[in-house]
Order: C-alpha cells, then sequence, then structure tokens
C-alpha cells in the first residue's frame, strides 16, 4: 500500500513549495507598499540558506520585480534596502543564479543605487555586488565600462567599516592583469587603501591586504610606489612584515608574504634585504609544513616558486630552510589513506585537488633547481623523484603537466643529471609523447627541455633521434610561436653538433632550403643566429662540408651573400663568416669560394673592418683558403695576392690588437 501512496506524495510537496514560492512573489505586486515591504522580508527570510527556494523564485520571475523595486524613486528606502539584501541573498547560491542575476542587468542597477545619499542602503548594494563579482562567472570588465565607477567606489571607501570591507574585495578580486592594475593605481588605490591597513576590523585589514597583493603583483609601478608609502609613520613593507608574524591568522601571513614577494620580484626591495631572506623566505616555507591545510600549502610553495626562481642565493637559502626539499615529498602522498582527516567534506574536497598539490611542488621544485648543482642532486635524490616527474608528464591536468615539464627542463640543465638519472628514468620517451599534442605554453618548455637532453654529452641524443624527432623539430622551426622557432632550430643546433653525416643530411632534407632561407630572413634576431650555428654546425668536418656544399652548396652560398649585405649586428656577420671559414676548409668546397668573386672581396672588405672580431673572422676564411699543404694552394694564394689581400695583412702585423697581430 505505501508503494502506491509514494509518487502522489512527493508530487504534493513538490507542488506546495512552488505554490508557496508563487505566494512570495505575487506579494511583490501588491498595490499596498506596505504590503510589499512585508512581502520582500519574508521572502529574504525564506531563502536564507535554501538554494531550491532561490532557484524557484528565479524561476518565477521575483528577480526583474525586486530590480524595478529597487531602482523605483518612489519605493522607500527601507524597500530599496531589503530588496538589494534578498538579491544578494539569491547571488549567494548556485552559479546559475548568479547568471541569471547578470542577464537581468543587476550590476548598473545596483551600481546606480550606490548614489543614494543612505548608507544602509549603500552598503546593501555593496555587499550584493561583492557576492557577485567574486563569483567566477562575472566578467571583470562589467565594473570598468563606465569610467565613473571607480571614482565613486573610491571616495565610498570613507563611509563605513562595511564600505571599506566590500569595495577592497570587489577590487582584489576584478584587479586582473596590467589593464586593471593601471586604471586602479590610477584613480589612488594605493594612497586610499593604504590606510586600512591598520583598521579596527580584521576584515578590512585583510581585505585591504589582498588588495595590495592584487595591485602589486608582477607591476614594477605599483611595487616602487607601495616601498615608499608611510601609514601612521611606518612604511608599508614593515606593516607587511608585522602581519607575516607567526601569531597572525595564517591567511594574513600568506597575503603579507605575497605582497613582498611580489615587490621584491618587482626590484623594489633586494633580494639581500632582512624581510625578504629572515621573514618572507621562512613565513613561506612554513606554510609548506603538512600540519597546514591543502590550499595554504599549494599558494605558499606557488609563491615561493615565484620569489626564488631568479635569484640563486634565495634558491639556496631555502633549500636548507626547515628541510624544504624532503618536506616537498610529502605532496606527492597527500590526502593517504591514513590521513588524519576527520572530516569527510573536507577529505573529499582534498582528493578533488590533490593533483594543486603536485603542481605547487614541481613548480617549486623548478625554481630550487634553476641554478645549482647541489640543489639539483638532493631534488633528483628524493625519494622516487624521477618517477613522480614522469608520471606527472601524463596527467590529465594541463597545470600538473606543464609544472612537471617545468620542473624537467630545470633539473636537464645540470650535465651530471643527463648522463645518469635521465638516462636511467628514459625520460626522453614521455617527453617525446608530450611533444606530440600539447598546447603551445607546454610545448616551449618541453622543446627547451629537448634542446638539452640533444646536448653532445647526452646518452639521450641517440635514441631520441630514432624516435622521429628530426621530422619534429623541423615541424616547430614554421611555428607562428616565436618561442618554438627558436627551440626548434635550437635543437637541430645541438644535433647537428659532430653528427654523422647520416643525420645531417637528414636534417637539411627535413627542413628544405626553402625553409632554410625562411629562418635566415626571419625578423628576430635569436632564430637567426641560432639558424647560422645550425648551418655552422652541419658545415663541420670535411667530408661532411664537402658532401653538403656539393648539394647545397648553391643555396648556402646564396644565403651566406644575402646576410653579409643585409643590415645585421656584428655577432650575426661574424658567425656567417664563420659559415665561410668552414667552408674554405673542405678540400672542394673552397673552390665555391674561390670561383664566387663577389664573396672575395666581402672578406677583403671585412679584413679592413673597424671590428677586430670580424677581421679575425675573415681572416680565418684566408687562412683556410691558403693552406699550404694543400692542392692548387699556389693558385689560390696568387689570386688573393692579386687582389691586393697581402698589403692588407701587412697593415694587420702592425695592428695594436695581439690577436690580428699573431694571425
Amino acid at each position: 500500500m505505501a508503494c502506491v501512496l509514494e509518487a502522489p506524495l512527493r508530487m504534493s510537496v513538490l507542488s506546495e513549495v512552488t505554490a508557496s514560492s508563487r505566494h512570495y512573489v505575487d506579494r511583490l505586486f501588491d498595490l499596498d507598499p506596505q504590503k510589499v515591504l512585508q512581502g520582500v522580508i519574508d521572502m529574504k527570510n525564506a531563502v536564507i540558506g535554501n538554494n531550491k527556494q532561490k532557484a524557484n523564485l528565479i524561476v518565477l520571475g521575483a528577480v526583474p520585480r525586486l530590480l524595478y523595486l529597487l531602482q523605483q524613486e518612489t519605493s522607500s528606502t527601507e524597500l530599496r534596502t531589503e530588496c538589494a539584501v534578498v538579491l544578494g541573498s539569491l547571488a549567494m547560491g548556485t552559479e546559475n543564479n548568479v547568471k541569471s542575476l547578470l542577464d537581468c542587468h543587476i550590476i548598473p542597477a545596483l551600481l546606480q543605487g550606490l548614489l543614494s545619499p543612505d548608507l544602509k542602503f549603500i552598503e546593501a548594494c555593496l555587499r550584493c555586488l561583492r557576492t557577485i563579482f567574486i563569483s567566477p562567472v562575472t566578467p571583470e570588465d562589467l565594473l570598468y565600462t563606465d569610467a565613473t565607477v571607480i571614482s565613486h567606489l573610491m571616495a565610498l571607501l570613507s563611509r563605513s567599516r562595511y564600505t571599506q570591507e566590500y569595495i577592497c574585495q570587489i577590487f582584489s578580486h576584478c584587479c586582473k592583469g596590467p589593464d586593471h592594475q593601471t586604471i586602479l593605481y590610477n584613480h589612488g588605490a594605493v594612497q586610499n587603501i593604504a590606510h586600512l591597513l591598520v583598521s579596527t576590523s580584521y576584515k578590512v585589514r585583510m581585505q585591504a591586504l589582498k588588495c595590495f597583493s592584487v595591485l602589486a603583483f608582477e607591476n614594477p609601478q605599483v611595487s616602487m610606489t607601495l616601498v615608499n608609502v608611510s601609514v601612521d609613520g611606518e612604511l608599508l613593507p614593515q606593516i607587511f612584515v608585522k602581519m607575516l608574524q607567526r601569531d597572525k591568522p595564517i591567511e594574513m601571513q600568506l597575503t603579507s608574504a605575497k605582497c613582498l614577494t611580489s615587490m621584491c620580484r618587482a626590484g623594489a626591495i633586494r633580494t639581500d634585504d632582512p624581510c625578504i631572506v629572515l621573514k618572507t623566505l621562512p613565513c613561506l616555507v612554513r606554510m609548506c609544513s603538512k600540519d597546514r591545510l591543502l590550499e595554504e600549502r599549494v599558494e605558499g610553495a606557488e609563491t615561493l616558486a615565484y620569489l626564488i626562481e631568479t635569484d640563486v642565493e634565495l634558491q639556496r637559502m631555502a633549500s636548507i630552510t626547515d628541510h624544504l626539499i624532503v618536506m616537498l615529498a610529502d605532496y606527492f602522498k597527500y590526502p593517504s589513506s591514513v590521513s588524519a582527516i576527520t572530516d569527510i567534506k573536507r577529505l573529499d574536497h582534498d582528493l578533488k585537488h590533490a593533483h594543486e598539490l603536485r603542481q605547487a611542488a614541481f613548480k617549486l621544485y623548478a625554481s630550487l633547481g634553476a641554478n645549482d648543482e647541489d640543489i639539483r642532486k638532493k631534488i633528483i635524490e628524493t625519494e622516487n623523484m624521477m618517477d613522480r616527474i614522469v608520471n606527472g608528464l601524463s596527467e590529465s591536468s594541463i597545470k600538473v603537466r606543464l609544472a612537471a615539464v617545468r620542473c624537467l627542463h630545470s633539473l636537464s640543465r645540470s650535465v651530471q643529471q643527463l648522463r645518469t638519472s635521465f638516462q636511467d628514468h628514459a625520460v626522453w620517451k614521455p617527453l617525446m609523447k608530450v611533444l606530440q599534442n600539447a598546447p603551445n605554453e607546454i610545448l616551449v618548455v618541453a622543446s627547451s627541455t629537448l634542446c638539452n637532453l640533444l646536448l653532445e654529452f647526452s646518452p639521450s641524443k641517440e635514441p631520441i633521434l630514432e624516435s622521429g624527432a628530426i621530422e619534429l623539430l623541423c615541424s616547430l622551426t614554421q611555428s607562428e610561436n616565436l618561442a618554438l622557432r627558436v627551440n626548434g632550430i635550437w635543437a637541430l643546433m645541438n644535433m647537428a653538433f659532430q653528427a654523422e653525416q647520416k643525420i645531417k643530411s637528414d636534417i637539411l632534407r627535413g627542413l628544405s632550403t626553402e625553409q632554410l632561407f625562411q629562418l635566415l630572413s626571419d625578423s628576430d634576431v635569436n632564430v637567426l643566429m641560432k639558424t647560422l650555428g645550425l648551418l655552422r654546425n652541419l658545415l663541420s668536418t670535411r667530408p661532411h662540408i664537402d658532401h653538403i656544399m656539393s648539394t647545397h652548396g648553391k643555396q648556402i652560398m646564396q644565403a651566406v651573400t644575402l646576410i653579409l649585405e643585409g643590415e645585421h649586428n656584428i655577432e650575426v656577420k661574424e658567425q656567417t663568416l664563420c659559415i665561410l671559414a668552414n667552408i674554405a676548409d673542405g678540400t672542394t668546397a673552397k673552390e665555391l669560394i674561390m670561383t664566387n668573386d663577389d664573396i672575395l672581396q666581402k672578406i677583403k672588405y671585412y679584413m679592413s673592418h673597424s671590428n677586430a672580431k670580424l677581421q679575425l673572422a675573415a681572416m680565418f676564411c684566408i687562412s683556410n683558403l691558403i693552406w699550404n699543404e694543400e692542392e692548387g694552394s699556389q693558385e689560390r694564394q696568387d689570386k688573393l695576392r692579386d687582389m691586393g689581400v697581402v698589403d692588407i695583412l701587412h697593415k694587420l702585423s702592425q695592428s695594436s690588437d695581439p690577436n690580428l697581430c699573431d694571425k
């Protein structure tokens, strides 16, 4: 019997909920303003903490009516305030709720409300705006569409501790990137927010601090300004240091460490300043310990990685603070089956976010190992480290993959590790797999790592070649992305160094003459230099020089002429003359120079150049052309003598430069 009754019972409950919700919406249309006000208050009490009720009211059309009442001049201030409160409560539900509110153009209505003289109404509008802007579905740019909004918000900062808290929170959530930072900075954000760091309200202090952490991030202009601002006779860096102390809440310690980190990276605070070395760095290392919450450990490690990324002394200091390298290994074991987490909700959250810990650990290891060989050794000797990196390369999360590749790249700068650990774990296999199809940001770091694995002393060079690397690298040289073009050609240059003839021929075939010319006329000097480096490596050892020049001589000579005639810097021309010197070292290849009067005149011109490097390079060419032991040397010497080369040599033998003189 119970089974038969169950379905109708459920239906009636559902229609009851909808009916009761309908009754709330109907009351908003009552002709008696007092009844409307009571209806809004009852609605406010009904939606608190009740997501289902919120969704029902949105579906039944409560939002347009509430916004209408909020904007009506004839509505009492109390009614308008209560409408703002209900809308704020609806915004606290799901992301879909926020989308519905945005579709009804809630933001312009609330911003308009801020022009009211009534403080309670302003606070209610700001609270609702805060809730909407902190939602990930709200575009930050909505705050910046009207230029007067920011200056009005700055003016409202002085009204109450609530306006201070909500406005700072809106700013810190809507400040994404340099354009937003500049707008806020130009509207006096630093001066208007600085004094809030000493507010009696913890929430205000905290939101002001968060504001500065996003304003200063990667922004030298803001950072340089912050250093010199003082509040109640105390400079901001000193205030931030006080907020770092162990007795302060963790969120405050972390956020002030982020402010100081940004200021340090922007050059506003020196890396050897005690506030960095003795306060910020130890605080961030503390955040990495396993008794901290997952998000604190993630933020601590990522901020520390950023702080020490470019400074070897800070890297050394961090590596010996609180056994950091070993402590980071715990990031890969979390949460473990024996986790001390008794809160099921917390455990569920941490399982979903455990990949963020792995990403943060890889980032920090990459920064720690960026320069120091001993630190790299310690990292690699940490339990299962290479296996963890290899696993990281194939994780589903793109952020973890990128961080793992970065870590690998950092460690691949070590000659010792390339010869040992990298070989033992066949790291090149997963790396080649990553390179097959990955977004550009991963490709850039992965191809940089491949450049290191292709150095002549790396045992991985052979197997990488066998796995089709030439084709892959040649395709990178055609990329629109500059960094990928540079890395592609750089890796080919490393591959060609002291390589056998077959590999060199494969590279030339893979690149094609057309692509080679394309790279030699690239607007980026890095691409040009690496391409010349590749040509120089291809044209080394006599049999190789003669073989390559017999098949590609005409095109290579054309390219050399092109560069020597072009508007290029000294380094580019020097590298080009060195290529000519290599060609001159060939047995049959040197004839391509001797029969080309244009090239001979260019060599002669560079012998008398004002730059000693170019003079030396030109003389290498001459020296290789006139070598006595080689067949035909007499004829070559006679031709060069007739051109006036001997006179230039006499002049150079009197040079004040000892290198030129000797040569």
